[in-house]
């Protein structure tokens, strides 16, 4: 954490005087009252992380709610992930269904997935998806983006290489999971 004594301290005033302001405007949005209190303290852990004084309350306001907004955006796209994650359990043989640790390290695999396909160029996470996913080669994918087969080659090369950078995190991580394990399970 970095930040002067003062800005640390106005963080401190800014919980004091917003937070409850920031609680009823979440809660308004996500119509529940633990998300919204999760999503506050989310919201003050990142101020905190990056401190910085304000000029006025309506500029403290305005940061507040484009971070809130932004961790929402999050928490309903990590909501809809974890749905479709349940859906395609729940159609499985019982025999098949991984266990309760390998269904935490397949979803925090699909969450970081969707969070490196929302960080790249959407041509780019585009023509890895029909790649891998739907099986065209590089000529048929040139087609469908209207790019040369030669920018699918760097579209790709750029997606394979976000690809190992994520591997290596969850290597990291310990939470190694290649797409291939998740279908031989």
């Amino acid at each position: 954490m970095s930040g002067s004594r003062s800005e640390l301290d106005s963080v401190g005033e800014l919980y004091a005087g917003h937070q409850q302001w920031l609680a009823g405007w979440l809660r308004q949005r996500l119509g529940c009252q633990d998300t919204a209190a999760d999503l506050v303290q989310d919201t003050f852990m990142r101020l905190l992380a990056r401190p910085r004084l304000f000029a006025s309350d309506g500029d403290a306001r305005a940061f507040l709610t484009t971070v809130a907004k932004g961790l929402c955006v999050d928490f309903w796209r990590r909501r809809q992930i974890e749905q479709a994650w349940l859906e395609s359990v729940r159609q499985l043989d019982m025999a098949a269904v991984p266990s309760a640790e390998r269904q935490a390290i397949i979803m925090e695999t699909l969450l970081e997935l969707d969070a490196l396909f929302s960080r790249l160029p959407s041509k780019v996470a585009n023509a890895f998806i029909l790649s891998q996913v739907q099986g065209l080669t590089y000529r048929q994918i040139a087609e469908q983006l209207e790019v040369s087969e030669r920018m699918v080659k760097r579209y790709m090369a750029e997606a394979m290489l976000h690809c190992a950078l994520l591997q290596d995190d969850l290597d990291d991580d310990g939470d190694t999971l290649l797409l291939s394990e998740v279908e031989d399970d």
